[in-house]
């Protein structure tokens, strides 16, 4: 067989043209793919203290992730104002998809209403990238504290105002804010009691410091196994290490819980949170992974990024008009 021939000739200027026009070409088509790779370590930030939910996700998460992009991935803890400290580094970090942030996302949704100082903006700033989970809140006590059941506390508090002191994971924490809509809606008083984490939080009603907590199956679960606290009720749909749930019990708020997600910087190329979607999805769904945050009472939660933007959208809506109404404000 003859060879192909081209039907006309090139001279030299036009072949070193084509030869241009093709390297530039190779070069757009290659900018997708280059636009997704990671070149250094990547920070993941928790802007929580050690111990808490989200702290115990991105250990969990991490090492896959790290194993999956071919690059290191860094735990940093930024604990303070709720979650705002470590929010707003990584608000301020390139946009390049080496700096992630990992937390409670109701954080997210109620700081625009509580802050009037705040430094970032989470909608402009910052980009979603998946949803990891929702956990069910426990609402657990102090040994010290006179209830075996929700009712129990209920009734307590109604006699005693103001004297039961409710652990939270900051002013303005998503716990914080259904601790104030459940006092409002039981007709009941106590005193709500930041502290910087759910961890953090835990630990003080475990020590006695404060008496009451509803937080995170994934961080206070355990508190209740070891029987250093005992767990009266749990939001959701289903029961968790045999505790019933808060419409079982007869308590508002059962919606309520912790929805953790990651996100990175604003501007970040949409390849490198496509390719950080996918890979997260992917950990999330194997099987120990899935396996662990179940037997902490928590459900895998993905999606798009697109999809986690409209939740946090409506999130804001909707606990705005709690926090206004209550007249919240963060400190």
């Amino acid at each position: 067989m003859s060879p192909t021939r081209f039907p006309f000739r090139l001279s030299t200027a036009s072949l070193k043209g084509l030869a241009a026009a093709m390297l530039a070409g190779a070069a757009l088509a290659a900018q997708p793919a280059m636009a997704q790779n990671f070149e250094r370590p990547v920070r993941l930030v928790v802007p929580f203290a050690p111990g808490g939910t989200s702290d115990i996700l991105a250990r969990l998460i991490g090492p896959k992730l790290s194993a999956a992009i071919g690059q290191s991935v860094v735990i940093e803890n930024k604990p303070g104002a709720a979650g705002n400290l470590g929010a707003d580094a990584v608000a301020k970090a390139p946009a390049d998809g080496h700096t992630l942030l990992l937390m409670d996302v109701g954080s997210l949704a109620t700081a625009p209403s509580l802050f009037s100082d705040l430094t970032y903006d989470p909608e402009k700033d910052l980009a979603p990238v998946s949803m990891v989970m929702f956990g069910p809140y426990v609402l657990a006590v102090h040994e010290s504290i006179p209830a075996k059941t929700a009712q129990e506390l209920v009734a307590y508090a109604k006699a005693n105002p103001n004297k039961l002191a409710v652990a939270n994971s900051g002013v303005g924490a998503a716990n914080h804010i259904t601790a104030v809509q459940m006092a409002k809606e039981l007709g009941i008083q106590w005193k709500n009691v930041p502290y910087k984490g759910g961890a953090a939080a835990s630990r003080a009603v475990v020590s006695g410091e404060s008496g009451v907590i509803i937080n995170g199956s994934t961080a206070t679960l355990p508190f209740v196994s070891n029987k250093q606290l005992i767990g009266l009720a749990v939001t959701g749909e289903e029961r968790v290490a045999g505790l019933p749930t808060f419409k079982e019990a007869g308590l508002p708020g059962g919606d309520a819980g912790t929805w953790q997600g990651v996100l990175t910087r604003a501007g970040t190329p949409p390849a490198m949170i496509a390719r950080l979607n996918a890979e997260i999805g992917k950990i999330l769904e194997t099987p120990d992974i899935k396996t662990k945050i179940a037997e902490q009472g928590g459900v895998v939660r993905t999606g798009t990024p697109a999809e986690f933007s409209t939740w946090l959208k409506d999130a804001t809506t909707r606990w705005g008009g709690i926090i206004k109404e209550a007249g919240i404000k963060g400190s």
